[in-house]
């Protein structure tokens, strides 16, 4: 797992046991980022990384000019790996873990507005249905926010269902998803 560009570029990150995640790969990456690269200017945006695991798709954006990143991620072993990677980049004045579960940290008060949500749940875990609608509802993401969800093909039908929205890209067998404040 390597930063694809920016001032990190090429840096290579731990990931955690294959137990405790599903890292996005950097095909899927990088296919995510060169769509960014059109929609968003990076410089100076507040990012929000849900289920975050190495934080690579915080630390691409943090790589790419982002302000600050809030990464979000409940499992404590997976958590050290994140912080690792953050010292190895000496970025830690412009991150802010937040060690609870994704649907916790989705109902909670007081919070950031993001420009930019990616969330990357396992595969088969439904709470990112919840955490989505939780997001859109509660005011996290700003009026030109993107929140972006990567699920699997296999989810699909429930997925459209429960984001009410079509994914917009396949890579493999990850699915993305584009959401947004009505």
């Amino acid at each position: 797992m390597r930063i694809i560009a920016g001032k990190y570029k090429g840096r290579i990150l731990k990931i955690p046991p294959a137990k405790f995640t599903r890292p996005t790969t950097d095909k899927t990456k990088e296919a995510l980022f060169n769509y960014l690269n059109n929609v968003i200017d990076f410089e100076g945006i507040l990012m929000c990384d849900i289920y975050a695991g190495s934080g690579s798709l915080g630390l691409e954006a943090l790589s790419r000019g982002a302000r600050e990143i809030h990464f979000v991620e409940k499992n404590f072993a997976v958590v050290k790996i994140l912080q690792q990677n953050i010292s190895m980049l000496k970025a830690g004045e412009y991150t802010k873990i937040f060690k609870l579960p994704a649907v916790r940290f989705s109902k909670m008060k007081n919070h950031a507005q993001y420009d930019l949500i990616f969330a990357d749940p396992p595969f088969f875990k439904d709470d990112i249905h919840i955490v989505a609608e939780n997001i859109l509802n509660n005011g996290f993401l700003s009026s030109n926010g993107i929140f972006l969800i990567e699920r699997s093909v296999q989810t699909k039908e429930k997925d459209i269902e429960a984001f009410g929205a079509e994914p917009f890209k396949q890579l493999g067998d990850s699915l993305i998803y584009s959401l947004k404040v009505d």
